[in-house]
């Protein structure tokens, strides 16, 4: 079981306003937020616990079940993600954003090339819909 912490305060609200903003939004919100984003949640159960969200399920692919993990922590008021290991064993890599940073410095620090920016970006698609756009206390995957 993997679990991930994601700064509960930095996501994306589904309520509007900054006062509800840090409110653990119910499940069904979390869910068309999911579904609004276009990602598969066949073989997957949400479910909330306080700040917690638990993945657990058979994704249609570990990149999928990586999008969903992401979707659902980077929204405000989850503290953490806690997941069931795909069978392969491999665990995926997130990394935190920082302030100062843009994809071209996560790049440079875990591709190796800071010119291959654009792998982060196509990773995190569709939660990212600029290569600019990204926020400290987002949580983006990054690519094997």
């Amino acid at each position: 079981m993997g679990v991930w912490s994601f700064v509960k305060d930095a996501g994306k609200s589904l309520f509007g306003g900054k006062a509800e903003a840090a409110e653990m939004p119910e499940p069904e919100a979390l869910k068309a937020e999911i579904k609004d984003l276009g990602l598969d949640t066949t073989g997957l159960d949400i479910k909330v616990d306080g700040d917690k969200v638990t993945v657990e399920g058979k994704a249609v692919s570990a990149e999928m079940k990586e999008k969903v993990i992401l979707a659902v922590g980077n929204v405000a008021g989850v503290a953490s993600v806690e997941a069931e290991d795909e069978d392969d064993g491999a665990e995926p890599v997130f990394h935190t954003v920082t302030k100062g940073e843009n994809l071209s410095v996560i790049a440079k620090a875990h591709l190796g090339n800071a010119n291959r920016y654009m792998e982060i970006f196509e990773a995190n698609k569709p939660m990212l819909q600029h290569p600019d756009k990204i926020y400290p206390g987002q949580m983006l995957r990054i690519p094997a």
